[in-house]
């Protein structure tokens, strides 16, 4: 490795030295290289990368974080099968500004800790250069087709980079699909040292450093490629292939057009015959006995039953394994509880009943936001199958999660360009055509939370109680932080009369003196303990005596939000004594806002939101019997342009300070022109976390 890296034929071994221009920059990259290497003994592959930095530390900034290393030990594919393990080799040597090198010794000076190695490079300091390189080998079997973890990177770093050069190394078999957007330079053939061999390369010099600001999506902006390596060893293997493939292995294939999605996709996304020897069951089961108003009745009712039977009640299941239950839940082993494995088996079911019941749909394929433009289209991976079924309100079915819909896209296809896919599996004539994807709006996706705020008696802690709720695009990922597994367990069960149609012992007896007591008891505990935690950051504060209650799961349709009631303690934070008077941070009950610094305002990148949004809030505090307060003045902002907004009003009823609050993000996009104007409403929310009010002893 060190003859690879740095022998003989290391152009860049005496290159240290950098530009004037980068001299007050933290650290500049003088050489970045990486290497990919494919090769195959018939089913045996061996994948071999490694990646070499040589950098100029600047500043002290720069030397903590290059001043020590963690890396794995021991590494296994996750591709193919007889998996072999494969060593991480790290080297590491320093360049003295005097010229003189220390080449430390790795073995010596590294531990092992749980399979990570780690180790701290001692006396390196500002001026240095650390030149390191990390290799890495991965041995497996294939059973002829196998797909290589697709790779996404800016070209750009942190810090500027003086040389950069990327280099693969394959042969027969080994599918390449790569290209470059935004400026960066191209992939190029040269020649490799076996003819059997293809070799390719990129390279670029004097790379600006990247400013990875806020809402920024870097594959969109900045200098960047993409690639994905698939091996198929023959024919059948190509044609079957989960990946775009070029004609011929020596090609490397740059771009995807609309005619070889579609034949892709119309294979395998039929529906035909699914039900026939399938391990799922056949939707007539659920339906009989039933009667519905409408197909979009009939699809909803199917898709949060199938959510159930295929995802919710495996999730319990292995749960259940885990706290060796599994005599009580033997119940749930039968066939047809088998998981969805894949996007195919989810759309082939839905399909299936859709036309054997005479149900019209789509198939929509789109691309999230983040990945660029679908015309740039290059790994299957990053298309997301959609299932539009065409009811009088259109339906939108996605592979389901324990909270997931089908009123509403997922965010990050919204307000997109994707491929309708027409006459797959129905009696439509064939073909693809560009379509754009539906918006949400601010009224779709808000945020509301009532909070209701008191002093103890001795005026030196708050107490909180808090009402939360979530709608639209804001509930997922709440809900997920949220609602643990045997929340949405239990409310599932219940809704599906689980006790009734499997067997669940009816005695909970049964279950809980063989520990699923004891194991949710603990989950509760580390749960509370997560939250309490998590409300500490939220205000950045200390909390105590937290609890949560859920009203609403939200998990069935987009008409119900998800909410939920928190209450909590904040012990000796936000109130300072003055004489009689108390001074008290009121403005840090809105909670954290962002804080656009001096540095963040001189933008160069245009604004990507994930959705329009609403953040409402509302704020009672009780004032103390003996004191009035005063300082509102301070508290009533408003800031409002084309981008969003921040609104704020403050009034005391009853003797209660009542403050309302309102921030919005009206887009889904603003150009950089507009960045000037977010700042103004961005830094009125942030100004109002500042804001105090003073309690005056009557």
């Amino acid at each position: 490795m060190k003859e690879f890296f740095w022998g003989k034929n290391d152009i860049y071994s005496n290159v240290n030295t950098i530009p004037d221009k980068w001299k007050n920059e933290s650290a500049v990259v003088i050489y970045k290289y990486e290497n990919h290497d494919y090769h195959n003994y018939r089913i045996n592959v061996t994948y071999t990368s490694g990646v070499r930095k040589k950098i100029m530390l600047l500043d002290e900034a720069a030397v903590k974080e290059f001043s020590e290393f963690s890396f794995l030990d021991k590494v296994y594919s996750d591709i193919g099968y007889a998996r072999k393990a494969g060593a991480n080799i790290l080297g590491v040597k320093i360049i003295k500004p005097n010229g003189s090198v220390v080449e430390i010794d790795v073995d010596k000076e590294t531990k092992l800790i749980d399979n990570q190695k780690k180790i701290a490079i001692s006396n390196l300091e500002v001026g240095d250069i650390i030149d390191f390189y990390l290799f890495s080998q991965e041995k497996f079997k294939s059973d002829g087709s196998s797909k290589f973890p697709k790779v996404e990177r800016v070209l750009g770093d942190e810090y500027p980079i003086m040389n950069y050069k990327l280099n693969f190394l394959s042969e027969n078999d080994f599918f390449i699909n790569f290209n470059s957007y935004n400026g960066a330079p191209e992939l190029k053939q040269v020649k490799a040292e076996r003819s059997s061999d293809r070799k390719f390369e990129l390279e670029a010099k004097n790379i600006e450093k990247e400013e990875f600001s806020k809402w920024l999506y870097p594959l969109v902006e900045l200098p960047s490629y993409k690639f994905q390596v698939y091996f198929a060893k023959n024919g059948g293997d190509r044609n079957g292939a989960d990946a775009f493939l070029s004609d011929r292995e020596k090609d490397i294939k740059k771009t995807v057009d609309k005619d070889e999605v579609f034949k892709k996709y119309r294979h395998y996304l039929s529906g035909n015959y699914y039900y026939n020897g399938s391990v799922h069951e056949d939707p007539k089961k659920f339906f009989k006995d039933k009667k519905f108003g409408s197909d979009e009745e009939r699809v909803r009712a199917l898709y949060y039953y199938a959510r159930y039977l295929y995802l919710i009640r495996p999730i319990e299941l292995s749960v259940a394994g885990e706290a060796n239950l599994g005599k009580e839940y033997r119940y749930m082993q039968t066939g047809f509880n088998t998981p969805f494995y894949s996007d195919e088996d989810f759309f082939n079911y839905f399909i299936a009943f859709l036309k054997s019941n005479n149900i019209d749909y789509d198939i929509i394929l789109g691309s999230a936001r983040y990945n660029g433009s679908i015309k740039d289209l290059l790994i299957k991976d990053n298309l997301t199958p959609v299932l539009r079924v065409n009811t009088s309100t259109p339906l939108y079915l996605e592979y389901f999660t324990p909270f997931s819909g089908i009123d509403y896209l997922n965010s990050d296809l919204e307000n997109s360009k994707a491929f309708l896919l027409m006459g797959i599996g129905s009696k439509k004539e064939d073909g693809i055509e560009e379509i754009i994807l539906p918006s949400s709006t601010i009224k779709d996706n808000v945020s509301k939370t009532i909070s209701v705020i008191s002093l103890n008696d001795d005026l030196t802690n708050f107490n909180v109680n808090r009402e939360v709720s979530y709608s639209g695009h804001f509930k997922a990922d709440e809900q997920k932080e949220k609602i643990p597994f045997y929340k949405y367990v239990e409310e599932d069960n219940k809704l599906y009369e689980a006790s009734k149609r499997y067997g669940i012992p009816k005695s909970k007896d049964e279950i809980e003196k063989k520990g699923m007591k004891a194991l949710i008891k603990k989950l509760e505990e580390n749960f509370k303990e997560k939250h309490t935690n998590s409300i500490s950051q939220e205000y950045k504060a200390k909390v105590e005596d937290y609890s949560l209650a859920i009203i609403k799961s939200g998990r069935n349709g987009v008409k119900e939000p998800f909410q939920f009631n928190e209450e909590f303690k904040i012990k000796n934070d936000f109130i300072k004594k003055a004489g009689d008077n108390y001074i008290i941070e009121i403005g840090k009950f809105l909670t954290s806002q962002i804080e656009i610094d001096k540095k963040e305002k001189d933008r160069k990148n245009d604004i990507y939101m994930p959705y329009p949004r609403a953040i409402e809030n509302q704020i009672t505090f009780e004032i103390p019997q003996g004191f009035t307060v005063s300082g509102l003045e301070k508290l009533n902002k408003s800031v409002s342009n084309e981008t969003g907004r921040f609104i704020s009003t403050a009034i005391v009823k009853d003797n209660k300070l009542v403050i309302e609050t309102s921030k919005h993000y009206n887009n889904y996009f603003e150009p950089n022109s507009n960045w000037l104007k977010m700042i103004q409403f961005l830094d009125a929310a942030y100004q109002f976390t500042q804001e105090k009010i003073l309690l005056k002893k009557i």
